[in-house]
């Protein structure tokens, strides 16, 4: 398509590229299916971009197909074959709330087509926003739910529903609805995913689970039950099974879920800072090794979380190595968490152990160079606090001892 000049009004206003399903909204502008959908139904605006005129109420619930348009941009592509241009399918008319329901009706009718109406709820699904935005007002997200909650967590029927939920990308409004009106049950059905399902299942559960709980009231986020704990940190152990976006849901979950009640010794005693010593050792992308680092300085504001860091042998050390290698966030949460050691948890051992594994030499370069002005605050105070301890310390580079604060 290098080769040659598209007509202007073949391309879409939004994304510039040759429109595959031109539709027209009601200012007369024409715009292809995929990227005004996504502009209506994800992006949750009620205006044409081109015109920013306020759009009819039709317009947010179906747009026109411009027939016309789109057999002269398939001509076109027919008559330019030569240059390598590919002729456009004809698309398929989008399905209607009327055509969900008779699928819901028939899956619930004749439990044997039950799978059959899902896979075609899944392909629906998948067609594109307004479709998804169907299958909500219909009341897909209820059915699929209660197929989830009467499953053992490992039947088929079970992942297909969680592959249509996740992919629903379900709006906050239905989320509250599903906790509200399916509560601790599908709660449990999740959870029995996590410890039965496959890991594609698992991975959509864990995912929708960070949706759920990020939503969730006060009472839900204190009553989580330690063995959910266990589980989201059995995710992170087996990362290498789970894609990157399954392992940051898990971390992101902790995040939600930590700071609530006694949630934090549930993680710890759900193995969470063992894992996440382990993890920091080889991770490399830095949005999860901070997102490791913040989890990990939630759970060291409790006594037990302290105890694990100090009980493994890397935990004082890849804290340390962290710093200033990372970000400013990463570093910031780093030196956080051994603040936390040093004022609740200093005993003679462990200053002695930070001496060896460089933490303290780490903490005075951390004076030195362009560092956040609370981390830099943070690093002095831990170095005022063991001064007697540190201070004159042969481990200490002397270039680095040179910028040791003084009491």
């Amino acid at each position: 398509m290098e080769e040659i000049e598209v007509p202007a009004h073949f391309l879409c206003p939004i994304s510039l590229q040759l429109m595959r399903d031109p539709v027209t909204v009601s200012t007369g502008i024409t715009y292809d299916r995929v990227n005004i959908e996504r502009w209506l139904f994800t992006c949750k605006n009620n205006t044409c971009p081109v015109t920013k005129q306020v759009l009819q109420e039709t317009d947010l619930t179906s747009t026109t197909p411009n027939h016309t348009l789109r057999r002269l941009i398939q001509a076109w592509c027919t008559i330019n074959a030569c240059h390598g241009i590919e002729r456009i399918p004809t698309p398929q008319p989008p399905v209607d709330k009327t055509q969900i329901v008779k699928i819901l009706n028939d899956a619930k009718k004749s439990p044997s087509t039950g799978r059959k109406c899902l896979r075609r709820l899944r392909s629906i699904t998948l067609q594109s926003e307004r479709n998804r935005s169907c299958l909500e007002a219909a009341g897909a997200i209820e059915f699929l739910a209660t197929i989830i909650t009467k499953s053992d967590g490992g039947s088929d029927e079970c992942d297909e529903a969680l592959s249509i939920l996740y992919h629903l990308n379900i709006s906050e409004s239905y989320l509250k609805s599903i906790v509200i009106n399916n509560g601790e049950e599908f709660l449990e059905s999740l959870m029995r995913v996590l410890k039965c399902g496959n890991y594609q299942s698992r991975s959509y559960a864990i995912m929708l689970l960070k949706s759920i709980f990020e939503v969730a009231d006060p009472f839900q986020l204190i009553s989580v039950k330690q063995e959910f704990f266990t589980e989201i940190v059995n995710v992170l152990r087996d990362h290498h099974q789970f894609s990157q976006q399954a392992s940051k849901a898990a971390l992101k979950l902790l995040v939600e879920l930590c700071p609530w009640g006694r949630n934090r010794i549930k993680a710890v005693e759900g193995g969470g800072v063992s894992v996440l010593v382990d993890l920091l050792l080889d991770v490399t992308e830095r949005r999860v090794c901070e997102l490791m680092l913040n989890v990990l300085d939630l759970l060291c504001r409790c006594a037990e979380g302290r105890a694990e860091l100090l009980k493994h042998g890397a935990g004082l050390a890849v804290v340390s190595k962290k710093i200033l290698r990372v970000s400013h966030a990463a570093s910031d949460r780093a030196v956080r968490i051994l603040c936390s050691v040093c004022k609740f948890s200093a005993t003679a051992r462990v200053l002695q152990e930070m001496l060896q594994v460089g933490v303290v030499s780490k903490l005075c370069l951390v004076l030195q160079v362009d560092a956040s002005v609370k981390t830099k605050e943070r690093a002095r105070e831990i170095l005022k606090l063991n001064a007697r301890a540190w201070k004159d310390s042969p481990c200490v580079p002397a270039h680095l001892l040179s910028s040791y604060p003084s009491s």
